[in-house]
């Protein structure tokens, strides 16, 4: 069943660059890390991963090479949004998903559209896509809250649609979502800061940025939160509050590549609009990956 490749810990991987142009070997790099490090699987593609700024030729060559690079040690899920439904349906059947498992696509962004708009999309993707849908819930980024009636309407409609990144920061409405789902449906938090708190109340895991940096320490929380071991995986989360701040002081993914960077695993680049993090983020990033051992 699709549903348990997708629980546990997916990654939002990042893409390196160097000199404004994808750095492979450092995707390599990348790739092998969090793999090695015990992530359940991993999402290209995604917002974490600059996805708006790469053209398409980019987003074929990447989703290839981390597919090849992978080799079937964990499974794949492809970012695919749009804020334009038909162009999103169009792109759907001529890009080759083969090798993935799912595809994450985020609510319609900056069109703000209404609940009824946000259903009819998922429903046209979930039709056209080849593979199953996670839908993807993040108000801060798209400007509109799908809400827990509507991911739940979509949840029962359709067998296609199988899981939801919650991302809204309300927890109540996520409670609701796990309570009157259909038996299968997955529940990821979409914030790694509020992911035990999430499986407490009966969620299915996370797609992290933090697993990006370091994946080791963080999958064993999340795993043992998922083993039912909470007051250790509360214990370890508390400790992942500073290194988790760090990650999203100057935005994301610019923390999280500061914080590869200081591990020497990529450079701390990224694309306009975005800016590399700043000295003084490097220095307490750097400070914070010897004082809490995340190498």
């Amino acid at each position: 069943m699709i549903q348990e490749k997708i629980k546990g810990v997916g990654v939002a991987l990042i893409t390196p660059f160097n000199n404004y142009n994808i750095d492979y070997e450092a995707l390599g790099r990348m790739v092998d890390h969090v793999i090695n490090g015990g992530v359940d699987y991993i999402v290209a593609l995604g917002s974490t991963a600059e996805t708006a700024t790469l053209s398409i030729a980019e987003r074929k060559q990447v989703l290839r090479f981390v597919v090849d690079r992978t080799a079937g040690r964990v499974p794949i899920v492809a970012g695919m949004g749009s804020n334009d439904t038909q162009a999103l349906v169009n792109h759907l059947k001529d890009f080759d998903l083969s090798g993935t498992v799912a595809i994450l696509s985020v609510v319609p962004y900056y069109n703000k559209p209404s609940q009824e708009g946000i259903y009819r999309h998922y429903m046209a993707v979930a039709e056209a896509s080849p593979v199953p849908v996670i839908i993807y819930n993040v108000p801060g980024r798209t400007g509109v809250n799908m809400t827990a009636e509507t991911t739940l309407r979509l949840a029962h409609a359709t067998d296609r649609i199988i899981a939801v990144k919650e991302a809204s920061g309300d927890i109540n409405q996520m409670q609701r979502i796990i309570d009157e789902r259909p038996e299968n449906f997955v529940v990821l938090s979409g914030d790694d800061g509020i992911t035990v708190e999430l499986i407490k109340r009966g969620g299915n895991g996370v797609i992290s940025v933090a697993a990006n940096a370091f994946p080791e320490k963080f999958c064993r929380c999340v795993h043992d939160a998922m083993a039912g071991r909470i007051a250790e995986a509360e214990m370890a989360m508390e400790s992942f509050a500073e290194p988790i701040s760090l990650l999203f002081k100057e935005g994301n993914p610019t923390g999280v590549k500061t914080m590869t960077a200081a591990m020497n695993i990529t450079r701390r680049e990224v694309r306009l609009p975005l800016v590399e993090g700043s000295d003084t983020l490097m220095e307490a990033t750097k400070s914070a990956v010897e004082r809490y051992e995340l190498r």
